[in-house]
């Protein structure tokens, strides 16, 4: 009975929690990084521009009011003693003003720029949860490999002292292997700073701990970028990547700024109508005037001391500046896509070399030992192999991470990157 009541207990325990992947660290990512929060507040903000720009094309309605005592004191007549009220609306509605026709397009462009920044915020705040998820995977795998560095290195360490004291191996045989240990110590202490800085650094961006991690799946494997040229996908960034988007709408807003400051030297035409009363009250008597008015108004500039002709020269050079801003974006961008289509390239054969010398080190590290045991090889000897092993693991795992955010830059390059992108990686992870 008791037995019984034991494994009921035991089965109505929680399972262990299941380690958090990348899809849910960008999810918290979402809610709680400040600097995406920062670019949705920017967003809204820049809804806000079509509005404005349409509202100089749309008619202003304004109701305006007043009351006064007025003292009259003519000379050689009486003083007269009065209060007076009036109130007027008055309409306007432009009929020709084409400096509002070209700001109504700017600011639809201006929302659709605040749209692509909000989008690059979002690429770019995925690229952050990459990195830093991958760098806490990374500084998990470096400790891993130094740990099991360390642990080797003190079972060589007994055996060099057991060694020493049968009188098999001499005093610098345990030194060496003393020395390798405490290395491997300094190195375990700096590994587990180093994840403790990886961790935190992922903590500022999701908001928290993120608890433990899925890790990549032992020999998975990468699949290569399609197109398998660079050229390709340099071309594809220099005309589709959001940086590119973003300054082709920069420079026709300074475009459209160019024939805003033109146009004023046009005239302007509105249709204004009005409807007001005014009283005036004077003891008994009250007279009431009550008027209403609608047409047509006229405004011509004729001289502003220059200012018009001078502001658009200046829109004239700032567009100059955006058309060569636009050049140098469509070069970084496929600069970028080249840079990170050869991260991937290089990434995928150092994975493969890699991985080859992984099973070339432990090869060696078990032909050492075996030479150790028979007397062909010296403690230094199994030592080395031991070093070389370790480092070799660390590096095919930062290999593997760095090849990872390499096709997450690539794609971000060309403008396509979302969140299939950040599921197929995690779809790589272990479940």
């Amino acid at each position: 009975m008791k037995r019984t009541l034991i494994v009921c207990l035991v089965c109505l325990l929680p399972l262990t929690a299941a380690a958090t992947d990348l899809l849910e660290v960008y999810q918290r990512a979402l809610a709680n990084d400040a600097d995406f929060r920062a670019a949705q507040a920017e967003l809204q903000a820049g809804q806000e521009r079509v509005v404005q720009g349409r509202a100089g094309l749309l008619p202003e309605v304004s109701l305006a009011a007043g009351t006064a005592r007025n003292v009259a004191d003519p000379s050689g007549l009486p003083s007269d003693t009065y209060n007076s009220h009036s109130w007027r609306v008055q309409l306007t509605q432009p009929l020709f003003r084409m400096q509002n026709v070209i700001a109504a397009r700017q600011g639809a462009l201006q929302t659709d720029l605040a749209n692509v920044r909000f989008g690059l915020a979002r690429q770019e705040l995925m690229l952050r949860v990459a990195q830093g998820y991958f760098d806490v995977l990374n500084a998990i795998d470096a400790l891993d490999a130094v740990t099991q560095l360390r642990a080797a290195a003190a079972e060589q360490l007994e055996i060099a002292r057991t060694g020493f004291e049968v009188g098999t191996v001499t005093i610098t045989d345990v030194h060496e292997a003393q020395s390798r240990h405490d290395l491997a110590q300094a190195q375990v202490i700096a590994a587990e700073a180093a994840l403790d800085v990886a961790r935190d650094t992922l903590a500022r961006i999701v908001g928290g701990d993120p608890g433990a991690l899925a890790r990549l799946r032992p020999g998975v494997r990468f699949a290569a970028p399609e197109p398998s040229d660079a050229a390709s996908w340099a071309g594809v960034a220099s005309e589709s990547s959001l940086d590119v988007q973003a300054q082709l709408l920069l420079q026709e807003i300074a475009a459209r700024e160019v024939d805003r400051a033109r146009a004023g030297h046009l005239p302007t035409v509105d249709l204004v109508a009005s409807h007001g009363v005014a009283h005036r009250q004077n003891g008994s008597l009250s007279p009431r005037t009550e008027s209403s008015s609608i047409g047509l108004q006229f405004n011509m500039p004729l001289y502003a001391g220059g200012r018009i002709s001078s502001v658009s020269r200046e829109a004239a050079a700032l567009r100059m500046r955006a058309d060569a801003d636009l050049e140098s974006t469509r070069r970084g961008s496929a600069l970028a896509a080249r840079e990170a289509f050869l991260g991937v390239s290089s990434g995928l054969a150092r994975i493969r070399a890699l991985e080859a010398a992984e099973v070339s080190s432990l090869s060696a590290l078990e032909a050492n030992r075996l030479g150790y045991e028979v007397g062909v090889r010296i403690n230094i000897d199994v030592l080395n192999a031991l070093t070389q092993l370790a480092e070799t693991r660390q590096e095919l795992a930062r290999a593997r991470y760095d090849t990872l955010l390499a096709q997450l830059r690539l794609k971000a390059a060309a403008g396509t990157l979302d969140e299939s992108d950040l599921d197929a990686v995690n779809a790589l992870l272990e479940r």
